[in-house]
C-alpha cells in the first residue's frame, strides 16, 4: 500500500465520520460528494478505472444532484434568498399550537 493510498483512506474515514456528525444537510451533501470523489481516486490507484468512473458519475454526480433537488423541494435551501434553513413563513405555528392545546369553552 502506498503513502497516497493511506492518506486517501484517512481522508475517507474523516469524511465518513464528519458526515455522520454534521447537523447541516447541505454540508452533509458536500461532504458526501467529497467522499465519492476520494473513493473514485482510490479506485484509480487500485487500477480499476471503470469503478472510478462509475463512482464519480453516480456517487458525486447524479446522487448529489438528487439530494440538492430534494433539499430545494422541502424548502431546506432557498436559492433565491441565499438561505439554507426553514423560515417562519414556511411553518405555520398557529396550526401547531392549535393541535397541542384544545381551546376551553367559556360559559
Amino acid at each position: 500500500m502506498s503513502v497516497l493510498q493511506i492518506i486517501l483512506l484517512i481522508f475517507l474515514i474523516v469524511c465518513a465520520v464528519s458526515v455522520s456528525l454534521t447537523h447541516d444537510l447541505l454540508n452533509a451533501i458536500l461532504i458526501y460528494m467529497s467522499f465519492s470523489l476520494i473513493m473514485s481516486i482510490i479506485w484509480v490507484t487500485l487500477q480499476s478505472p471503470d469503478l472510478a468512473i462509475t463512482e464519480a458519475a453516480v456517487g458525486a454526480g447524479v446522487t448529489s444532484v438528487l439530494f440538492f433537488v430534494t433539499l430545494k423541494k422541502i424548502h431546506a435551501i432557498n436559492i433565491e434568498e441565499g438561505t439554507r434553513e426553514l423560515t417562519d413563513r414556511d411553518i405555520n405555528t398557529e396550526d401547531i399550537d392549535g393541535l397541542n392545546e384544545p381551546e376551553k369553552k367559556q360559559m
